[in-house]
């Protein structure tokens, strides 16, 4: 997994201007293309539906647009309260659906790499299917923690204060989560070699 770029380098100079609760379209235009992939792909990785996370995507900042005059810098800085924004979609989403959803990278990947050869294509799902089979092993905070921080390419500072604990709690889950899809790929790849 590959973590996302990250280019918020416009909205961490607006905490130190002073906030006055106007979003003008330049700033919303700006906004929108800084972040769009990011939430999309956070988005997409969690819920494994292209359609549906542009919806989702969407809403999350026709949300930013009608409630960007309650963010405050002091509070939060943009990128988590987007990412909060983001993460209740996200609940809200699978409250309606009334199911879980098992999240898959393939969706991601076929965004990503622009349409590769068959060969590539029965190469990668190889690889992946043991991925996507551990992944499905780890528990939804585990799961959520991995996609904001390779989907979404959150910090770990960040993603503690969106989930409500400690930087060093969500390096703690990421490390044990890792070295569980380890062992699950090992032992995947012993038996696919048996």
């Amino acid at each position: 997994m590959e973590a996302a770029h990250t280019n918020s380098g416009i909205f961490q100079n607006e905490q130190s201007e002073v906030h006055n609760g106007v979003l003008t379209t330049e700033r919303f235009a700006q906004m929108f293309d800084t972040y769009y992939k990011r939430v999309y792909k956070y988005i997409c990785y969690r819920i494994n539906n292209h359609y549906a996370a542009e919806d989702l995507c969407s809403q999350v900042f026709e949300a930013v647009i009608s409630k960007y005059d309650s963010f405050s810098p002091e509070k939060s800085n943009f990128e988590v309260w987007l990412f909060a924004i983001a993460r209740n979609s996200v609940a809200d989403y699978f409250r309606m659906q009334k199911r879980r959803a098992d999240f898959s990278l393939n969706s991601i990947l076929n965004r990503v790499f622009p349409k590769p050869s068959p060969e590539d294509i029965v190469i990668r799902d190889d690889n992946h299917r043991a991925l996507f089979k551990a992944l499905a092993k780890l528990n939804d905070k585990e799961r959520h923690i991995i996609a904001m921080k390779y989907a979404a390419g959150l910090k770990n500072s960040e993603i503690a204060e969106l989930m409500g604990v400690s930087g060093s709690n969500i390096g703690v889950v990421l490390y044990r989560s890792l070295k569980k899809l380890h062992k699950e790929l090992d032992l995947e790849e012993v038996d696919y070699e048996s």
